[in-house]
């Protein structure tokens, strides 16, 4: 201080210096109101959804974690995009480093009448590893909402997981290491479910052709012929071999050739009921029997036929060539 300096010229000096003083002193309660923590969003305001990653363990240094959170506000509150989580910004715990890093985010914004829709995809990279597992969690993030002059905020829950080292010290007992949280042990079976689906589709492809082969009912298209509906009536008259069945069956056998004719059939008429049906030519020694085993029954009881000692037999199994080539497959094959 100068001697020579009078009291009158020095209070000015000493009111800057108070005021400094003071002022410097005021700047820490300034920034700690700048940073004071905002009152929570009231409960009914805000509707959050999470899609957090599939498992809770087996992450290791470098492995990325994809996180979705759906968040629906009701209307006047606003999201402020000022508030959302910043990419790299490092997470720290008591001020320590936890090494988990945010290494992407993506936001989509949906307007409704009462409510506006917020998606975050939040992308969380591992920067930490450890010779033992250790625990570690997706941090909660804080956003902030404005209504108006008002502002609140709104925390979004931090998710646990565990973090595996990269190597194992020591010998592992599989069977001590099993950690409920971690799962079964799962082999891939792609390979075999695809092979199985295809012998299932050929299995079922193959049931469906012997059942339009050999069916007796009208499941499938073409299977209600005039010779389908005689082959099962034939069927329920060999059980009782007899004159009577024998004739009624031969009738079955004619009535099922004029309808498919669409007209009357003899064996006069047999080689134009065959250019009219071709899919009938295989059979054509079989029809001509058929034929001289119906005069037999009907017109000339000692003519001979060719249809053997069980003449219903015979007709069931001539009412089923004809049922194949009805229905067009070949019964030669």
């Amino acid at each position: 201080m100068n001697p020579s300096m009078n009291p009158s010229q020095m209070r000015p000096r000493f009111r800057y210096l108070i005021a400094l003083f003071l002022l410097c002193l005021s700047l820490p309660g300034i920034s700690a109101d700048m940073d004071a923590e905002l009152p929570s969003v009231k409960e009914g305001v805000v509707t959050a959804r999470e899609v957090n990653p599939p498992r809770e363990v087996g992450y290791t240094v470098g492995d990325i974690l994809e996180r979705t959170v759906v968040l629906d506000i009701k209307k006047p509150y606003k999201l402020l995009d000022t508030s959302l989580p910043i990419v790299g910004y490092e997470r720290r715990y008591k001020g320590q480093v936890v090494g988990i890093e945010l290494r992407s985010i993506k936001h989509e914004q949906k307007d409704f009448d009462e409510f506006s829709r917020h998606t975050l995809r939040l992308g969380y990279q591992v920067f930490t590893n450890n010779v033992v597992a250790k625990p570690a969690m997706l941090p909660p993030e804080i956003i902030k909402l404005q209504n108006g002059k008002e502002f609140v905020q709104y925390r979004i829950p931090s998710w646990q997981f565990v973090i595996s080292p990269i190597s194992v010290y020591g010998a592992v007992k599989v069977e001590a290491d099993m950690s409920p949280l971690r799962g079964p042990l799962l082999l891939k079976d792609d390979a075999n479910q695809q092979y199985l689906k295809v012998l299932l589709a050929v299995l079922t492809l193959s049931l469906i052709g012997l059942l339009y082969i050999f069916g007796k009912h009208a499941w499938l298209p073409r299977m209600g012929g005039p010779f389908s509906r005689a082959y099962r009536r034939i069927s329920k008259l060999r059980r009782h071999p007899n004159e009577e069945n024998l004739q009624t069956a031969v009738s079955q056998m004619h009535e099922a050739l004029n309808k498919t004719a669409g007209q009357s059939v003899f064996s006069d008429t047999l080689d134009a009921f065959l250019a009219k049906k071709p899919s009938f030519a295989p059979i054509r020694e079989e029809l001509v029997k058929f034929f001289g085993l119906s005069r037999h029954v009907f017109f000339e009881p000692n003519s001979p036929h060719e249809a053997g000692a069980e003449p219903i037999d015979w007709l069931r199994k001539f009412c089923r060539h004809c049922r194949d080539c009805e229905r067009g497959l070949n019964p030669s094959n």
